[in-house]
């Protein structure tokens, strides 16, 4: 396939590919094929709103005419479809047309569709095959390793599981559809990969940020593979977030905060970690990280057109508390993931609660 790209996340008897490339919807039934999806079992494709609207009619003809049977359940837009209620809802649906031990879910769409499409498949008939489809540039995070979930009024992603899928399919063509916010909110998880694991990368993203901005296809393409390595190096070394995994969740302690105070709508995910990152790199420095980590991160994210300050309508005391909240913070220390340079992070389990607390009114004060 010229013009593709293609990597594999290691794991064992679970590894899988992710594909990269235009074009990539018109081959999903020879990949699906290739990568033992059965034709004998009904598939289910989990798409929402806005996304069945431009793709869902393309996926379903590619499927059909391959020779697969299916159904498609529409999710509406938006974080909060990731609930007990949709997931009960799709469970229904699942049961309804017939889905056994042998079918497969199929997640096309962002983050949010992927996270709980994932989830029914991890748990009906106690786990089925899924697929993942992305058409959100912040989903090239989300939808490799595995990591599936709904959320709970208290907290997000706290209801989930590990649940790899079988494979992942990036058609970039998808990506030309995105609105503008969408597009620079997915940003923030490329640049992201690079600020944990690739100085040369943040780099790169720092000249061709009006190229992504564009989505220039080669440059796109580029930066997703690159993102999707990291992520792909990561999750290979540690599946389950026992210790290394957790560096990729630069920026996710502040942002996670963010979105629930802000409420899942205001804030997009990508905005939300973008501030929270300015935020791990000012504590960095407090902590004694060369003041070049603040700057360059600042700088990037800017570039890609990304918030870098908070909004100074939201309460730092309930901020405060959607971080006590959080699956991060343990045993009463605050668990937060600290660049030590552009590139390099560590895993920082007792950062005080009174510096997070300044950091939070800086990050209000922060000069635009």
């Amino acid at each position: 396939m010229s013009g593709h790209r293609e990597l594999t996340v290691e794991l064992g008897e679970r590894s899988y590919p992710i594909y990269i490339g235009e074009g990539l919807l018109d081959k999903a039934g020879e990949l699906f094929e290739r990568h033992g999806i059965s034709k004998k079992s009904p598939l289910m494709i989990v798409t929402d709103a806005n996304v069945a609207e431009r793709h869902l009619a393309h996926l379903e003809s590619v499927l059909q005419t391959a020779g697969f049977t299916l159904m498609s359940a529409i999710i509406p837009a938006g974080e909060t479809s990731k609930s007990l209620n949709e997931l009960g809802r799709l469970t229904g649906l699942a049961l309804e047309n017939g889905l056994d031990r042998k079918s497969t879910i199929v997640a096309l769409g962002g983050g949010v569709v992927g996270d709980l499409a994932g989830f029914v498949a991890a748990s009906y008939m106690r786990g089925i095959k899924f697929v993942q489809v992305p058409t959100t540039i912040l989903a090239h995070d989300s939808s490799v390793g595995g990591k599936v979930a709904v959320n709970h009024p208290l907290a997000k992603n706290i209801i989930g599981a590990f649940h790899q899928p079988e494979l992942v399919l990036y058609d970039l063509l998808t990506l030309q559809t995105l609105p503008e916010r969408q597009v620079k909110a997915g940003l923030s998880e490329v640049v992201k990969h690079g600020l944990i694991w690739d100085a040369e990368f943040v780099d790169w993203c720092d000249e061709n940020a009006g190229k992504l901005l564009a989505l220039d296809s080669d440059a796109l393409g580029y930066a997703l593979f690159k993102g999707c390595s990291v992520k792909a190096a990561v999750v290979s070394k540690d599946e389950r977030e026992n210790d290394l995994r957790a560096i990729l969740n630069l920026g996710h302690t502040i942002g996670h905060a963010l979105e629930a105070v802000a409420g899942y709508n205001e804030l997009l995910h990508g905005e939300a970690i973008a501030i929270g990152m300015v935020g791990s790199a000012k504590l960095a420095v407090q902590l004694g990280a060369p003041e070049e980590v603040y700057h360059v991160t600042k700088r990037v994210l800017s570039r890609v057109g990304l918030p870098v300050r908070l909004p100074e309508s939201l309460d730092t005391d309930e901020i405060m508390r959607a971080m006590m909240h959080d699956k991060k913070f343990q045993e009463g220390t605050m668990v937060f993931i600290v660049p030590t340079a552009i590139g390099i992070v560590e895993i920082n389990k007792s950062v005080s609660s009174a510096l997070v607390r300044e950091i939070i009114e800086q990050l209000k004060q922060e000069a635009v």
